[in-house]
C-alpha cells in the first residue's frame, strides 16, 4: 500500500482525515474556464427551455447540468439568472466582404452572432483557398465560412459577356468550384439577377452545381427574379437542385411588389411539393419589409453587358436608349421601385453623400424634374454611369414576411453587410437582424415560440452547413452562445437612422471567449476561418 493509502486508512479509523496539502491544493484548482449559471437554457433543437448551467473549458462545452456547477469550479462565473443562454447565432447569409478591413465584425457580434457564411449572391471569392488562407491571420471577431461564388468564377472565365461559355469555359468553370471545394467551401452561390450570373442558363448551374453537390456541398440561389418572374425563379431553383442532386437554400427569400404580395402562399406551396418529390430545399429570410442592393438593379440586365462603358454606347444609341429607359420604368412601376420613388432610398453613395438616407423622390425634387418613373429613369441611369450607388427599397408585404418566417424549413440571415458606426445610410438589418426576430416577431407578433426562432437561427442553419458541433448547447458543442434577456431584446435601428446596436444582449460568446461583456465590445478576437471537409 502507498503512504498515502496507509494515510487514508489511518485517518478513517481515527473519524478524522486532513488532505495532505498537494490534494487539497488540486481540489481547490479551477476545472473549468467558464461556467454560466442560473440561465433558461434554449439549445437550439427546438426543444423547450429549462433552467440549467453550462461550464465551458477552451472552445467546448464540457458539462450541462440542469442543476447547478458550483462557481467554486470555474476561474469565471457569468449569473445568467433572468437570462436566456442559447447557441450563438448562425448568419447564413451575410456579405462579409469587408472582412479584411474589418476582422473583429463588431456590427455582427453585436447580435448575437459567432458564426456567419460569406460568399452569398454569386459573389464567392476567388482564387479561393488563398483568401481564406489570408483571413487566417487576421485578429477575427467571429468565425467565418464561405461559399465559391458562380459570378465570380464566371467572371473570371468570361468577363461580363452575355452569352453561353464554350464547352472548354465550362470545363474550365468546373474545375474551379471543384477546387474552392476542396480548399473549404461549403457550397455554392448564384446570384442570377446580377451580372454576369444572370447571362448564364439553367444547364450552366446545373453543371457547377453538381460539383459542389459531388465534394458534399450545397447550393444558395439569389434568384433570378423576385418580381413578376417570382414564381419562374422559384421554379428554376428547385430544378437546379432536382437536377444536381444537391440540397438547397432559397435565400433571402420575399415577394417584391405590390403584383406579387401574397405569392409566398405559392412559393412556400412550391417547397413544400418539391420536398415532398425528394428534392432538399430550404429557405433563409431576413425580418424587414425592405431589401437592399445596388442601383443597377433598376436597369435590364441586357443593358449592362460589358459593363459601364458598353452601357453608355448603348445609351448613345436613340433606340437603345429609349428601350433601356423603358426597362427602367418597368421595374419602377413593378419592382424594386415599388411604383412609388420615395420607396426607393439612397444607402451609400460615393458621388454625392449628400444623397444618403434620401430618397429617388427627393432627387428628382432637388433636380427639378418631375417625380414620375418616366423622369426618375434618366436619374437612375445618371447614378449608374456614376458608378452607381447601393440602395434600400421598401417592396416587402409584412404579410408575406411573417408567412415565410413561420414555414417550418426558413431559417434565420442577415443578408447584412458588415458596418461601421456612421457608414452611409444603410440597411438596418445590418445591425438588428436576430434581436428583431426575437423582440418583435416572437415577443410582440407572436409568429414564432423563442425555442422556434432560436433553433432557426441556430441548429437549423448549423445542419444546412453540416457543422454538427455548432448551433447547440450539448456537452461537445463548441462553445459559441448568446446570452439576451428576452423580455428587452430589440433592434435600436431604423431605416432612417439605422447605425444603433441592439438592446438586451448581454454576453456573445466565442470559441469559449466572451467578445461581448456585460454589453460592451470587447478586445479578444478568438474567431477562426471554418473550412468544409469534402466528401470523400
Amino acid at each position: 500500500m502507498s503512504v498515502y493509502g496507509r494515510f487514508i486508512v489511518a485517518c478513517a479509523l481515527a473519524g478524522v482525515c486532513v488532505r495532505p496539502a498537494r490534494a487539497q491544493a488540486a481540489a481547490s484548482q479551477p476545472r473549468y474556464d467558464l461556467v454560466i449559471t442560473n440561465g433558461t437554457i434554449v439549445d437550439g433543437t427546438g426543444a423547450p427551455r429549462f433552467r440549467g448551467d453550462i461550464a465551458i473549458s477552451g472552445d467546448r462545452v464540457v458539462r450541462l447540468e440542469r442543476g447547478t456547477i458550483p462557481s467554486s469550479l470555474a476561474k469565471r462565473t457569468i449569473d445568467a439568472n433572468g437570462l436566456i443562454v442559447a447557441p450563438g447565432f448562425i448568419d447564413l447569409h451575410a456579405h462579409l466582404d469587408p472582412l479584411p478591413a474589418m476582422p473583429d465584425a463588431q456590427s455582427a457580434a453585436m447580435q448575437g452572432v459567432t458564426l456567419a457564411l460569406g460568399g452569398p449572391d454569386g459573389g464567392g471569392p476567388w482564387p479561393f483557398g488563398p483568401y481564406l488562407d489570408s483571413l487566417d491571420h487576421k485578429p477575427l471577431g467571429i468565425n467565418v465560412a464561405f461559399l465559391a461564388g458562380h459570378n465570380s468564377i464566371r467572371r473570371a472565365v468570361m468577363g461580363t459577356e452575355n452569352r453561353a461559355p464554350t464547352v472548354a469555359e465550362l470545363a474550365r468553370m468546373e474545375s474551379m468550384v471543384g477546387q474552392s471545394m476542396h480548399e473549404g467551401a461549403f457550397g455554392m452561390s448564384t446570384g442570377l439577377r446580377y451580372i454576369p450570373g444572370f447571362y448564364s442558363n439553367t444547364d450552366e448551374v446545373v453543371a457547377l452545381s453538381r460539383v459542389a453537390a459531388d465534394s458534399g456541398g450545397i447550393y444558395t440561389s439569389h434568384l433570378r427574379e423576385e418580381g413578376l418572374g417570382l414564381l419562374d425563379g422559384v421554379a428554376e431553383a428547385l430544378e437546379i437542385g432536382r437536377r444536381a442532386h444537391i440540397p438547397i437554400v432559397l435565400t433571402h427569400h420575399k415577394a417584391i411588389g405590390r403584383l406579387m404580395w401574397g405569392k409566398s402562399v405559392v412559393t412556400l406551396a412550391m417547397v413544400d411539393s418539391a420536398r415532398r418529390a425528394g428534392t432538399d430545399v430550404m429557405i433563409d429570410q431576413y425580418p424587414y419589409t425592405a431589401s437592399s442592393t445596388s442601383l443597377d438593379v433598376l436597369v435590364p440586365p441586357w443593358a449592362l453587358s460589358g459593363g459601364t462603358a458598353e452601357l453608355r454606347k448603348r445609351l448613345a444609341d436613340p433606340a437603345l436608349k429609349d428601350s433601356i429607359t423603358r426597362g427602367v420604368v418597368e421595374y419602377l412601376l413593378n419592382d424594386r421601385g415599388g411604383g412609388d420613388l420615395h420607396r426607393v432610398q439612397f444607402a451609400r453613395v460615393a458621388w454625392d453623400h449628400s444623397l444618403e438616407g434620401k430618397t429617388l423622390h427627393d432627387w428628382a425634387v432637388r433636380r427639378g424634374v418631375p417625380t414620375t418613373p418616366q423622369a426618375a429613369a434618366t436619374l437612375v441611369l445618371e447614378g449608374v454611369l456614376n458608378g452607381g450607388a447601393s440602395m434600400v427599397f421598401h417592396v416587402i408585404d409584412e404579410g408575406d414576411v411573417k408567412r415565410i418566417m413561420a414555414h417550418p424549413m426558413t431559417m434565420i440571415a442577415s443578408d447584412g453587410r458588415l458596418t461601421r458606426i456612421g457608414d452611409g445610410v444603410p440597411h438596418p438589418r445590418n445591425y438588428g437582424t436576430f434581436p428583431r426576430v426575437l423582440g418583435h416577431y416572437v415577443r410582440d407578433e407572436h409568429v414564432l415560440t423563442l425555442e422556434q426562432a432560436v433553433h432557426k437561427m441556430t441548429g437549423m442553419s448549423a445542419a444546412r452547413l453540416g457543422l454538427r458541433e455548432h448551433g447547440c448547447i450539448a456537452v461537445g458543442c463548441v462553445a459559441d452562445v448568446a446570452i439576451f434577456d428576452a423580455a428587452k431584446i430589440r433592434d435600436v435601428g431604423t431605416f432612417e437612422d439605422p447605425h444603433h446596436y441592439p438592446e438586451g444582449i448581454g454576453y456573445v460568446i466565442v470559441n469559449g471567449v466572451p467578445v461581448v461583456d456585460r454589453g460592451q465590445f470587447t478586445t479578444a478576437r478568438p474567431g477562426r476561418v471554418l473550412r468544409h471537409k469534402t466528401r470523400s
